[in-house]
């Protein structure tokens, strides 16, 4: 699909991964882009600079809120469907998790069946799959999944399966591994490790890492996942999902190690006992989304965690940045 001169909906456009979105895609010339969120967790701030393009419009309601979404999407030719509870949300309230996840995301399908929407990109989860069975993990690796958030995931991909079997409904859905950059939470219960380790860093405490620190995750910056979700909107493969990530390997120790040497700490990480079972392991293969996509993340790490400081540096964060 071409987006130039397009309209197009970004549900959960306020969020870390959306309001990314938006940005790029207003590169691309749409006509208009509508950020729709109810503002759980995405932020007015996020959006600050896009909100003041003409093309922008913000709409504040829910998914659950079916008349207005309805008529919110009313004529609108691309969707990118990014709302959704968290992990440690679905945890916490699992009939919210339902209700939001699994019937709001029905009724998105629904509506942008009804409506002719001409493609929607589904951001769905490595969550799916759990702990690595084998490594890297395909798109085909079992859904080894055992949490709440993961099991949503698993029901929105099934059910845009099931739709497009019935009514052809143009989709792709995207498995996300481990996403990072500016705009990411750093304030709520849930953060991620490097949010973490940058308030201890900048406390003077030294980082704490739970278990051996041999844990290995696949990092990728988030401007690479946006540009991924355009490509979505633009290919022409539909009825598949696809791994974003790099396909590279980084355990906790190593990532804790490239903190403190961009930040020229002289900290040294605390081990602690490993308190609860996360996934231990969880690196994609990328060759599906390249070769149906045409995305490869082109981000390296160190370079994004230098970004990623330089903006906690930029919202008040007691640390330095070596160049």
């Amino acid at each position: 699909m071409i987006i130039q001169d397009k309209r197009l909906m970004v549900i959960g456009g306020a969020g870390f991964i959306g309001s990314h979105i938006v940005d790029q895609v207003l590169a691309e010339q749409p006509r208009e882009i509508i950020i729709y969120d109810n503002f759980t967790r995405g932020t007015r701030a996020n959006i600050e600079q896009a909100a003041q393009d003409p093309r922008v419009r913000v709409v504040d309601a829910s998914i659950t809120d079916t008349l207005t979404l309805r008529r919110e999407m009313e004529g609108v030719d691309g969707v990118f469907h990014l709302a959704a509870l968290w992990l440690g949300e679905c945890v916490d309230n699992p009939r919210a998790a339902l209700d939001v996840n699994i019937v709001g995301t029905f009724n998105v399908i629904e509506a942008a069946r009804d409506l002719n929407v001409q493609r929607i990109v589904y951001s769905s989860s490595a969550s799916v799959y759990g702990d690595a069975i084998s490594v890297p993990m395909t798109e085909e690796h079992p859904f080894n999944n055992r949490t709440m958030y993961g099991a949503t995931k698993i029901a929105g991909e099934q059910m845009f399966r099931a739709m497009y079997e019935q009514t052809k409904l143009p989709y792709v859905g995207y498995r996300y591994m481990n996403v990072y950059g500016p705009r990411m939470d750093y304030k709520g219960t849930y953060v991620s490790v490097i949010m973490r380790v940058l308030d201890r860093i900048a406390d003077g405490q030294p980082p704490i890492i739970f278990g051996d620190g041999s844990q290995s995750y696949d990092f990728i910056y988030v401007h690479d996942v946006a540009r991924a979700n355009i490509l979505g909107l633009q290919a022409e493969v539909s009825d598949e999902c696809f791994n974003i990530g790099t396909g590279v390997r980084t355990t906790i120790n190593e990532l804790v190690d490239m903190l403190l040497e961009l930040t020229g700490s002289a900290l040294k990480p605390e081990y602690r006992p490993q308190e609860k079972m996360f996934v231990q392991h969880r690196i994609g293969s990328t060759e599906k989304a390249e070769r149906l996509l045409g995305f490869k993340a082109t981000t390296p790490l160190i370079d994004g965690l230098r970004e990623v400081i330089r903006w906690r540096i930029s919202q008040g964060l007691k640390v330095r940045l070596l160049e």
